[in-house]
């Protein structure tokens, strides 16, 4: 049977479709992924670097980190682990949201790690601490090898950071210390830090939160963040120490569960990446939903201000008017 022209077409432009739907990414394999943490280098290709969560894991006993890249948003290639707390001296457990940074030919690979047990029952039995590595290599894939053989402090307890460097070439690193609102200049090597951690000055709005992510456009600094670990909100300022002054929210929560995020411009068009929590029905019998990381275009407004992003399931499929 001969099918149309215009039956044709349309069946082309319904299997185009199917391979452009983005939600959750297709990294071509099927490890569950989380934290996404997006960055554009000078090869033009986009990478994520993610956290891992093993299938049906118990609560977030993580293990290595992934990276996956692309150049058209659309075909992914999945590079695999590119380090794992086995590689660690002084950590075992909660390999968390990580994030990378490019100097002077180096790619710095920036992860949070810990030790102990958190007992979510009793509290005030749990053990568990978490500090924050720098891994290095030559190449934004890795493999990354611990330059440190340590964490960059002890205390204040830190997880979850965000490695901002401004045009000058300096390095910020921001992360929730000990719950507060924390940042630190880096040194030149990118492998400590210059002077004291500093509170930031958060304008008087101080929300519980987690993984701040911190990216500058048309000299504004945004410092946004899972708000309560599930809103996406956002801060702004003229300096990347603060003060800071807060706007409002750029994606409302779902399924009352924890959400983590970055943000990048890629070919003139600034995206949204986070995670989702994806209904996989009986897979998991102790953890229904699981952690995919997806994508929507995101925009703003003429006095830079962000515009709330909704959750598709087309992604950056959609088309845009």
């Amino acid at each position: 049977m001969k099918l149309s022209k215009t039956l044709l077409s349309f069946f082309i432009v319904m299997i185009a479709t199917v391979a452009l739907a983005q939600n959750p990414l297709n990294f071509g394999s099927n490890i569950r992924t989380a934290d996404p943490s997006a960055h554009v280098w000078k090869d033009g290709r986009l990478y994520i670097y993610a956290s891992h969560d093993e299938e049906c894991q118990e609560d977030f006993w993580m293990k290595d980190w992934h990276i996956f890249s692309t150049d058209d948003l659309i075909n992914w290639t999945d590079h695999g682990a590119c380090l794992s707390v086995d590689d660690l001296s002084w950590a075992d457990n909660f390999a968390w949201a990580p994030d990378c940074a490019y100097k002077n030919g180096k790619y710095y690979f920036c992860f949070p790690v810990g030790t102990g047990f958190k007992d979510r029952v009793n509290p005030k039995n749990s053990t568990k601490w978490m500090g924050i590595g720098i891994a290095v290599s030559d190449s934004p894939t890795g493999p990354f090898k611990d330059a440190i053989g340590a964490p960059l402090w002890r205390a204040p307890y830190a997880n979850d950071p965000c490695i901002f460097v401004d045009d000058d070439g300096t390095g910020y690193i921001y992360f929730n210390g000990g719950g507060d609102y924390m940042v630190a200049v880096l040194n030149d090597d990118f492998l400590s830090v210059k002077g004291e951690l500093k509170t930031m000055d958060m304008g008087g709005y101080k929300p519980k939160r987690e993984g701040p992510w911190v990216f500058k456009r048309n000299d504004i600094y945004y410092y946004t963040m899972p708000e309560d670990n599930r809103v996406l909100t956002y801060y702004t300022s003229n300096s990347p120490l603060g003060p800071w002054k807060y706007h409002g929210v750029i994606m409302e929560q779902e399924h009352q569960s924890n959400n983590h995020h970055s943000i990048v411009e890629y070919n003139g068009q600034w995206l949204l990446f986070y995670h989702r929590w994806i209904d996989t029905g009986d897979a998991c019998p102790n953890r229904k939903r699981q952690r995919q990381i997806c994508a929507e275009y995101l925009f703003f407004n003429e006095d830079g201000t962000i515009q709330p992003v909704k959750r598709t399931e087309e992604g950056l499929a959609r088309k845009l008017e």
